[in-house]
């Protein structure tokens, strides 16, 4: 089964093309779809909703098509835009309440469905104070409430975590993810912060300059590889216990790279996991410097991993890529800023 599907999809503005040829299909649950500013996301999901022709190429939406069918797919699809867009001076119970009425809700199930979702966004207690006085995080939280009013079966959320602080990011994922289990909708999600949708979601779709880059289940994505990450405690004897271990492993056959990007940067060590012997190395290395071993554990790949990859398609033959994705893992395991591996 598939919410969505796109074949050779195109959109050519004069200047620029925000979306060049993309296929792909996404299915239930909860759907990143990663990308950096100006990658074509917006445009997407424009074009999605029927709000914007395509210049060529194919899309459904619920089994509808996106260019006949714009407003049966707005009635089943629910929408949170990236942008402030919500009225000052109304309370977000009169706000969400229109919302309802406008997409066919008599006015009492509009009224209890308004209620329900407040409550469901953490609004509850707010709901009648006007929305120019709210924080950005309420604000968002309105956005959100106004997208599943109608009890849509997909949500689309452009950017639902822009501009909040860290809890308030972690609280609004949250949410994310409660919409489809708690509800069963499916929701396609926007971001360009990676760390959140391989937290978030169960697929990936990753677009860079309108194309697809790759497409495949967050699993897959964030796999466990070869490499192991090793942090220690120091001593008086080794005061750089770090050194110490690297030296002491290089002595042993095994060469280490420092873990920039990582939490704990320049006290972490990778090395590539030769196999079982390579765990007995460290911790017998470790044991007779005197050191203590905070962690020893497989480093996963990140999503971030596929644009490396990706400029690497470009660039290089197929030999050169496998060099340099090797390399990427030794040398750059990290997410995007403000997320640690």
């Amino acid at each position: 089964m598939t919410v969505i599907v796109t074949e050779s999809l195109s959109k050519r503005f004069p200047r620029v093309t925000a979306l060049d040829r993309l296929s792909v299909d996404v299915g239930p649950g909860v759907t990143g779809l990663v990308g950096a500013n100006g990658a074509g996301k917006s445009t997407l999901i424009k074009i999605l909703l029927g709000l914007s022709p395509a210049s060529e190429g194919r899309a459904e939406v619920l089994g509808l098509d996106v260019a006949t069918e714009g407003a049966a797919i707005r009635e089943r699809v629910g929408y949170m835009p990236e942008h402030d867009c919500l009225p000052p001076d109304v309370s977000a119970t009169e706000f969400v309440v229109h919302m309802a009425r406008m997409s066919g809700l008599p006015a009492t199930a509009a009224r209890e469905r308004t209620a329900d979702t407040l409550r469901h966004v953490g609004l509850y207690e707010e709901r009648y104070r006007p929305i120019g006085g709210y924080s950005t995080g309420m604000k968002q939280r309105v956005k959100l409430a106004q997208a599943l009013v109608h009890d849509p079966q997909l949500v689309f959320l452009d950017e639902p975590t822009n501009g909040l602080d860290p809890v308030g990011r972690d609280e609004m994922l949250g949410l994310i993810r409660r919409i489809h289990t708690d509800f069963g909708i499916s929701v396609l999600v926007t971001s360009h912060l990676l760390g959140e949708l391989e937290r978030t979601c169960d697929h990936v779709v990753v677009v860079d300059g309108g194309k697809l880059l790759r497409s495949s289940s967050t699993r897959e994505f964030t796999q466990t590889t070869t490499t192991l990450a090793i942090e220690v405690t120091d001593s008086d004897e080794h005061p750089d216990g770090t050194r110490a271990v690297r030296e002491a492993l290089a002595a042993r056959g095994l060469d280490t790279h420092d873990g920039s990007g990582l939490p704990g940067a320049g006290r972490i060590l990778l090395l590539t996991a030769e196999g079982e012997e390579t765990y007995d190395v460290v911790r017998d290395v470790v044991a007779d410097l005197g050191l203590g071993l905070v962690r020893m554990e497989q480093r996963r790949h990140h999503i971030s991993e596929v644009f490396h990859d990706g400029a690497d398609h470009a660039n290089a033959p197929a030999a050169g890529h496998a060099q340099h994705a090797a390399a990427d893992h030794a040398h750059h395991p990290k997410e995007a800023a403000g997320h640690g591996g």
